[in-house]
């Protein structure tokens, strides 16, 4: 009998150690998944670290990836390749680009191609700048994700035409109820014309309520705008593509307002890319509709008010004011101030030591002294509220 007892225990733990081995098992939705042995991360390599063709091999193959593989226990065909190619100022957490394959361990491009996804994180044509590449494999359910090593590349973007022909007249106005000008044509200026930010793109910055509004090249014309060609598109009050119209050619649907309560935008148009985005401009102080320099570098010193019009800002557009010329002593520094007379608003530097400050960088509400240029002289002084930004030039 005794014996029969321990055979029974003997079979009780043995169903048990069976039981408890069967939970040990990964169950999602009643499925057994495989126990996966880790992988070893992939190794990064490439063909070339410079891009710097000429536009007429834009059809040639001029970068290829290889990696190698992690070495899971899965059947190769079915592991994931993510490559991530970002700005080095990106580090792969803003917006990199991503390109997906399936049981390959390489991937190929052509100079347009690369050429085209450099343009897209809106680098300047022949500029060489970093470009950071990495490899992250995976299990075909994203599991055990390994990050390869980072390849840098020194890559200089060639000019293509811009999807949108840019206006002929190098401006850009912008018109509808959505604006404080309303749909009067010829529109006020310069409040409601668009800065040039770079050769390609127009900028502004404008108080915007409900209604909608169109882009004009020539302000005082109907011919020619910059519309939409779907005005209801989900999300397109946010940004997405626009449309040029030419002379005679109908169509094209207004800009709908992201707002129908009035406040300031930034208007973005990036005609290379035929793109616009419009975001809320929620900066300390507001824009200013006037603008002065005030400090030991002006000749007025920093007595306040400060002498007009040697010291007041004249203001080009929506975004930008200019002092055409002014005398700065170096080693002093000053201030901007939105009212003369008022030190209860200014703006400052970003960082009064940062390296060539004296020729311009970023500004800020209540920012530093801005440090005077190294040598004393006449200088242009441009601000743009656009891009927060300040410049000088030696005249």
């Amino acid at each position: 009998m005794m014996k029969k007892i321990q055979q029974f225990g003997l079979f009780l733990i043995a169903s048990m150690m069976m039981l408890l081995t069967a939970c040990e098992k990964n169950i999602e939705g009643g499925n057994v998944l495989p126990n996966f042995v880790d992988g070893n991360a992939p190794v990064l390599s490439i063909t070339s670290t410079t891009f710097a063709p000429a536009p007429a091999d834009s059809n040639n193959s001029v970068l290829t990836l290889n990696w190698t593989s992690p070495r899971y226990s899965v059947d190769p065909s079915t592991v994931k390749f993510v490559v991530q190619v970002d700005t080095i100022n990106g580090n792969f957490f803003r917006n990199p680009v991503e390109f997906t394959v399936t049981g390959v361990n390489s991937l190929r491009w052509l100079n347009k191609e690369f050429n085209n996804l450099l343009l897209s994180f809106g680098l300047p044509f022949n500029v060489a700048r970093a470009i950071d590449i990495r490899v992250i494999s995976s299990h075909a359910n994203n599991n055990e994700r390994l990050i390869s090593n980072v390849v840098r590349v020194a890559a200089t973007p060639y000019r293509i035409p811009p999807r949108i022909p840019l206006p002929t007249s190098g401006r850009v106005f912008i018109v509808g109820d959505a604006t404080d000008g309303g749909w009067n044509n010829p529109v006020p200026t310069p409040s409601q014309e668009l800065a040039r930010i770079d050769e390609t793109t127009w900028g502004g910055v404008f108080n915007l309520k409900g209604g909608s509004y169109l882009l004009l090249p020539i302000n005082g014309s109907w011919d020619q705008k910059y519309a939409l060609t779907n005005g209801s598109a989900p999300g397109i009050a946010n940004g997405g593509s626009f449309a040029y119209y030419a002379p005679g050619v109908g169509g094209g649907d207004n800009f709908p307002s992201p707002t129908t309560t009035p406040g300031l935008y930034r208007i973005r148009m990036d005609f290379q890319a035929g793109t616009f985005s419009v975001t809320p401009f929620s900066e300390q102080h507001g824009l200013p509709s006037n603008l002065f320099i005030v400090g030991g570098a002006t000749p007025g010193g920093w007595n306040n008010p400060v002498p007009t019009p040697a010291q007041q800002f004249t203001r080009l557009n929506s975004a930008e004011f200019q002092i055409a010329s002014l005398r700065l002593t170096a080693g002093e520094k000053y201030l901007f101030l939105p009212t003369n007379g008022d030190w209860s608003r200014k703006f400052g530097a970003v960082n009064g030591g940062a390296p060539n400050i004296g020729l311009g960088g970023p500004m800020a509400p209540e920012g530093a002294d801005m440090p005077a240029p190294a040598t004393t002289g006449n200088y242009r002084i441009t601000v743009n509220f656009f891009t927060y930004r300040y410049t000088l030039t030696a005249l």
